[in-house]
């Protein structure tokens, strides 16, 4: 089973996000739950949502508290919560920043993971580019699925029409398409280094 923990904050499409990456695992044959956790959710309050993945039927209900994968949509979060808790040493790790992990004050953890497995993506401005919106919800789900080969793009595609429709379906998928190749780009540059 593949568990992946996404924060963000109300408003942010964190729910949304976790929704379609189960939709996107569904697409390729694979059996998903998504749910958020809620408390006293507000628009800009921290929020987390949760998304396993697995090739047989899933009974687990509780929280994630030992991810495979974290999906950080807010970097303001990174110095309120402790939101690399239970991260598995071999995870994954996708943040929304134009910035790098090092300038975000997380050199310690790129020492302890290495690269490969971690990326930094400017989700929100691709968001106020492709959608004129400031959400990095699908960007982040396409830059995962470049990050981790758990998805196809076409997955991500399928997802995203399954959700939204006309110019909104069409500016996330040219949001999610430029996320992905971004994002492999950085596994290239990882890779070589």
């Amino acid at each position: 089973m593949f568990q992946i923990r996404v924060h963000g904050r109300g408003g942010q499409g964190v729910v949304t996000a976790t929704e379609m990456l189960s939709v996107a695992a569904f697409e390729e044959g694979r059996h998903a739950q998504a749910f958020p956790s809620f408390g006293s959710e507000r628009t800009g309050a921290p929020v987390v949502a949760f998304c396993r993945l697995d090739d047989k039927e899933i009974r687990l209900r509780e929280p994630i508290m030992q991810p495979d994968a974290l999906i950080i949509q807010d970097p303001t979060l990174l110095h309120q919560i402790d939101v690399f808790a239970g991260l598995k040493a071999d995870g994954y790790v996708l943040l929304n920043s134009a910035h790098s992990f090092d300038q975000l004050g997380l050199g310690e953890l790129v020492q302890r993971m290495g690269h490969a497995r971690l990326a930094a993506l400017p989700a929100t401005e691709l968001g106020i580019k492709h959608i004129g919106r400031p959400i990095p919800n699908v960007p982040l789900i396409a830059g995962f699925a470049a990050l981790s080969g758990m998805f196809k793009l076409e997955s991500v595609v399928k997802a995203i029409n399954e959700k939204f429709s006309g110019k909104v379906a069409e500016g996330n998928i040219a949001a999610a398409a430029e996320a992905y190749e971004l994002v492999k780009q950085q596994m290239k540059e990882a890779a070589h280094a």
